[in-house]
């Protein structure tokens, strides 16, 4: 988070001028206290009295833009059950943590020419990262991943030229990596027959609950890191990226209060959306939890 964003969103949010004006009057208290106790018991006097006013008001503004300065990463511990939720900006990719990655129905990934799946998307940089640019490899394990599963149709060559034709139903997870970093492919979105892939609230609820269901059952409650996700290529349009957040933290913890899922989830924005992200807003979202 650049300074300049910062300190917008100190001064120019209303949460943020809560907690500026709030922590500016607290120190001015404690400054003001001060110097009458001095003034008062040491006989201090002061020879130039607008200078100790200016320096004692800017001083209370600094300690203000401190307190209500928004940091790039908030996290929050619970008790029931144990648990801790963070949000961070950063590379989801280089998390030590399991991962979760949005997919389409039809789990496509290829890359070529940008034509079905945009190399600079999530799934394209895992394939580009993670596989090296080996699609057959993570067609192969994601083949494998889903071959519990049944369709729920299957389109024609006629009818999608390009990509894959099997359709599973929406929230269907292929798991896939390895034991020591699981990678959860999570269906939250219908890819089109032109080839542009759409979801709605009611899908990524839907999806975010089998989600949760999967991770309980293989991720031995370890670190999970999952994206804002629904916000670009899915086209959630309903919500912005800051509701798409809070989102999916509520679908965790409601389903955290029935079953543990994992001990630490780490919901993780991308360096690009974060002037899209209120972080006061987040940190107090996650306090009132």
């Amino acid at each position: 988070m650049s300074l300049i964003h910062g300190l917008r969103q100190a001064v120019h949010t209303s949460r943020g001028r809560v907690l500026l004006t709030t922590h500016f009057f607290i120190a001015f208290g404690v400054i003001s206290a001060a110097v009458q106790f001095v003034g008062q018991v040491f006989g201090v006097s002061f020879s130039s009295p607008g200078s100790v006013t200016v320096i004692s008001l800017t001083a209370c503004l600094a300690w203000g833009l401190v307190r209500a300065y928004p940091h790039s990463r908030i996290s929050r511990d619970f008790t029931h059950p144990e648990m801790t939720i963070t949000i961070q900006v950063g590379d989801l990719l280089k998390e030590d943590a399991d991962l979760v990655v949005g997919f389409s129905d039809t789990f496509d990934a290829d890359t070529t020419d940008n034509r079905i799946i945009n190399g600079d998307s999530l799934q394209g940089q895992l394939l580009d990262r993670i596989y090296e640019g080996d699609l057959r490899r993570l067609d192969e394990e994601l083949t494998c991943a889903l071959s519990t599963t049944v369709p729920l149709s299957t389109e024609t060559k006629e009818s999608k030229p390009g990509g894959k034709l099997s359709r599973y139903p929406i929230g269907t997870v292929a798991v896939i990596g390895s034991p020591r970093r699981r990678i959860y492919c999570l269906a939250y979105s219908r890819m089109g027959n032109d080839l542009v892939a759409k979801s709605s609230m009611d899908d990524l609820w839907l999806s975010l609950g089998h989600l949760w269901t999967a991770i309980s059952q293989n991720s031995q409650l370890r670190h999970v890191a999952v994206p804002v996700m629904g916000a670009e290529l899915a086209r959630v349009h309903a919500l912005d990226k800051e509701n798409l957040l809070k989102m999916i933290i509520l679908s965790f913890i409601a389903r955290s209060r029935a079953r543990p899922v994992c001990r630490r989830l780490t919901v993780v924005i991308r360096p690009n959306d974060i002037e899209k992200v209120d972080m006061l807003e987040m940190r107090a979202f996650l306090t009132a939890l």
